[in-house]
């Protein structure tokens, strides 16, 4: 018999659970089921509340769950008392209550979206606790006091027996899983340098730079988490900082030596021959990493100090002097935040808490919370679901619906629950298909297991097949969305309803609610708030440029601080925007790290102002309008070429320069002019241009 050409592929079978997964769902069915069994004991109305707030809020790390612990506790509360407050005063006015709560749901996620720490858990927690509250209380207003504290009671037993039992059994700490995730950040960052060193493809060190972005974004994240954590890690939260900070620098620092590179290099490939030697020197250090001798940094940046002195006095001379000069301070600063880096992990590694003594005194004091935030994207998803709630209790109201309260309450949590995504519709759409797909099995726990069950340990055995195997599932994240998808839809129907009194008709209709709901929220959700990464990614460099505009026409220096977070910060987001896109944006277009340069140099500029004399002033101003007007242009949309005439502006400026005193300050304005230069005009030769030339950003018109 002849083989089929295009055989079917094999069924794959779920890989065995791990020891780490099997753990953390044997630890999750045991959180949930004490929350059960205190609340059976409590005698609460709606125990399995209990029981899925446990799932809910349980995680593979100990940190993570214990971190969130009080946030949610305090969100819960918050939402439970504005909910009374919303019912008493508005019970006789079904449309304005559900204005109201649809307001105060917005409002809360909102003010979630702006606060990138687990403390936003505070305010969403506070949004859709109320809609658990108040839906489902409309229909007994008068008892609305003792549903708010019982269904508090609920959500509370199941975060707190979660915690204790995820922080007590076994705990697995964070402090591992971040150590690892930091030395492969640190094996990243040296093999991008030396790949830019190495003048390596464009693509590869694009790859690298965003691989790094993405680390720093995510150890960052993970670090919020650290001082709640159960290892001995916990104690080195500001050493950990601190070398995430230095390894922020990284991005712009390694860029622009990647640059000056580019810019001294000759038409044969060498570099000038006072260069290439230190070159080479720095190169080796770095590639050969942990195992390096540690006094070797120190002869490296006394090489470069040297090398930087007798560079100094012609560096304001000519524009190939001022690179060149620029090249070494900038090879300076890479030795040193390489040698930072390695001696901070030295110092976590042996549990010191200190910071090295030689250590950047800006570094130490500096903080990195200060995060990219969209106002926009925050009120958009505060719009969808004041309107998905409005528009379900517009439906609920109208038609008298029995359990249009359990529609309502889904669209408040599924409008709050994936509001952080680019495009929350899939999100969505998937707890639909396996809320559906959960059906039969709410089923036949409602109507056939708990009818017949006589004893809270036969519940738990029944429940323990279902709970356990979904568990394990959960601890791996290719299948956690699914996985959790189906315990939602299970435990929510067993949530909704008086597990003593259900029947099949009300089963019926409390599933119709919850679909209808999740449905709304679907639906609304692509009307008011979906878009894709490409969209996003390009909103992010709109934002940078817009505030590079800002800061180029500002008369005075601003603190670069805040400015570095934020766009380091939205290199991080660029990157998983870029990698989720894939080739639907253009990777050249969207170089946030070249937009970061320019911003720091424009500060830099306005901050040396005073030692430039009086001459250089109204040139100085001269180019930083054309700065601000040439990057309001892009934010706006209108990809125009940079203005040619700045170029003649920036001779003009470095001649002024080089007749300032020299000095630290004189030394900072070549570097930072030199660097803004080739920044906006990486094709612009050394000697002065001519009217003809056309330096402009190919690559940014195709943003």
């Amino acid at each position: 018999m002849p083989k089929s050409p295009n055989p079917a592929p094999a069924l794959s079978l779920p890989a065995a659970p791990t020891f780490n997964e099997l753990v953390f769902s044997l630890k999750s069915f045991a959180a949930s089921m004490l929350a059960l069994y205190i609340a059976f004991g409590m005698g609460l109305p709606r125990p399995f509340w209990a029981m899925l707030t446990a799932y809910v809020v349980s995680s593979p790390l100990s940190g993570t769950v214990r971190s969130k612990a009080v946030f949610r506790v305090v969100g819960t509360v918050i939402g439970s008392i504005a909910s009374i407050i919303l019912t008493v005063e508005l019970i006789n006015a079904p449309e304005l209550l559900s204005l109201a709560v649809g307001l105060w749901v917005g409002g809360c996620l909102f003010v979630s979206l702006l606060d990138r720490t687990p403390r936003s858990y505070i305010f969403m927690l506070s949004g859709y606790t109320a809609g658990l509250i108040v839906f489902p209380g409309v229909a007994n207003p008068e008892a609305i006091f003792d549903t708010g504290i019982a269904r508090v009671e609920e959500i509370i037993l199941g975060i707190v027996c979660a915690t204790v039992i995820h922080s007590v059994v076994l705990p697995r700490g964070m402090g591992p899983v971040l150590l690892g995730k930091l030395d492969a950040a640190l094996r990243d960052a040296e093999r991008w340098t030396l790949d830019a060193m190495d003048g390596a493809e464009m693509d590869a060190r694009l790859r690298d730079r965003h691989k790094m972005a993405s680390d720093l974004t995510e150890l960052r994240v993970m670090t919020t988490h650290l001082p709640y954590d159960t290892s001995d890690l916990r104690w080195m939260t500001r050493p950990m900082r601190a070398l995430q900070d230095r390894m922020v620098y990284l991005l712009p620092v390694l860029t622009a030596v990647q640059d000056r590179l580019i810019a001294l290099r000759r038409t044969d490939g060498t570099l000038p021959p006072d260069v290439a030697p230190v070159l080479a020197a720095v190169r080796n250090w770095i590639a050969a990493g942990a195992g390096a001798d540690p006094a070797e940094a120190g002869r490296l940046v006394a090489r470069l100090d040297r090398l930087e002195a007798e560079e100094s006095a012609g560096s304001a001379g000519d524009w190939e002097a001022a690179t060149r000069f620029s090249f070494i301070r900038r090879l300076r600063s890479l030795v040193e935040i390489h040698r930072d880096c390695r001696d901070l992990r030295a110092h976590i590694a042996s549990g010191d808490h200190a910071l090295p003594d030689h250590l950047d005194p800006l570094a130490r004091k500096r903080s990195r919370g200060v995060f990219h935030l969209d106002h926009g994207m925050a009120l958009w998803s505060a719009a969808a679901a004041l309107l998905g709630i409005t528009v379900i209790c517009a439906f609920w109201i109208l038609t008298g619906w029995s359990t249009g309260s359990a529609a309502a309450m889904m669209v408040a949590v599924f409008t709050c629950f994936f509001a952080s995504f680019d495009d929350p519709v899939p999100g969505i759409r998937l707890f639909l298909v396996y809320t559906l797909a959960s059906m039969p099995l709410s089923a036949f726990y409602l109507l056939v297991v708990l009818p017949s069950f006589d004893s809270f340990p036969i519940l738990a055995l029944c429940l323990a097949p279902t709970l356990v195997g979904l568990g394990v599932f959960v601890a791996r994240p290719a299948t956690m969305g699914k996985a959790m998808a189906l315990i939602f839809g299970v435990g929510g129907s067993l949530s909704l309803l008086d597990t003593g009194t259900g029947d099949f008709a009300s089963f019926l209709n409390s599933s119709a609610g919850q679909i209808v709901g999740i449905v709304t929220a679907m639906l609304v959700t692509r009307l008011c708030r979906s878009v894709g990464a490409a969209w996003s990614a390009r909103r992010l460099l709109h934002v940078g440029w817009r505030e590079i505009a800002d800061l180029a026409g500002r008369r005075t220096a601003p603190s670069a601080d805040g400015f570095e977070s934020r766009m380091l910060d939205r290199v991080g987001l660029l990157s998983a925007r870029l990698a989720q896109a894939g080739g639907s944006v253009d990777v050249d277009a969207i170089d946030a790290v070249r937009d970061l340069r320019v911003g720091l140099n424009v500060v830099e500029l306005q901050r040396v102002r005073r030692v430039l004399g009086a001459d250089a002033g109204p040139v100085l101003d001269r180019i930083l309008r054309g700065v601000a007007a040439h990057f309001r242009a892009l934010s706006a949309k209108r990809p125009d070429p940079a203005p040619a005439e700045l170029l003649g502006s920036m001779d003009e400026l470095l001649s002024a320069i080089a007749a300032a005193p020299s000095g630290p300050e004189r030394d900072r304005a070549v570097v930072a002019l030199a660097s803004l230069r080739r920044s906006l005009f990486p094709d612009a030769a050394f000697d002065a241009p001519g009217p003809a030339d056309e330096m402009h950003f190919p690559e940014r018109a195709r943003a």
